[in-house]
């Protein structure tokens, strides 16, 4: 049986990770479809990246990630939307690893939308 103690760091352990999916209307909402197209084209490891990140950077109190299910936009898969209070969601497109790292890093913390890589941009070529 474990002591007190070893289950208080265990407590703290899973807090963090749990911390990084609890929802709230404060942080910044980073949602990656996990339907069953979004998977085979490779939302898993998009999924990780956001996690990882946010994770690694003492992010949590900023932003929470997310799955979904389908949200229809198979073609486009893997699929991102950021939903920041009190601004219009942007859906990303076509996400993978290296694009998630550009989108913390350009979005999220520098507040500059990539056009490029939009549902928007997508249906405007």
């Amino acid at each position: 049986m474990k002591t007190l103690e070893e289950l208080q760091a265990v407590r703290e352990t899973y807090h963090k990770q749990l911390n990084l999916r609890r929802e709230d209307h404060t942080r910044t909402r980073v949602i990656v479809a996990m339907d069953t197209c979004g998977i085979a084209s490779g939302a898993k490891p998009v999924l990780m990246t956001f996690s990882d990140l946010v994770q690694e950077q003492n992010l949590t109190d900023r932003f929470c990630v997310l799955q979904s299910g389908c949200i229809g936009l198979c073609k486009y898969e893997p699929v991102v939307q950021i939903e920041e209070p009190g601004k219009p969601t942007v859906t990303y497109i076509r996400m993978t690893p290296d694009k998630a790292k550009e989108v913390l890093e350009r979005h999220l913390l520098g507040g500059q939308i990539i056009d490029q890589y939009t549902l928007d941009y997508a249906d405007h070529q």
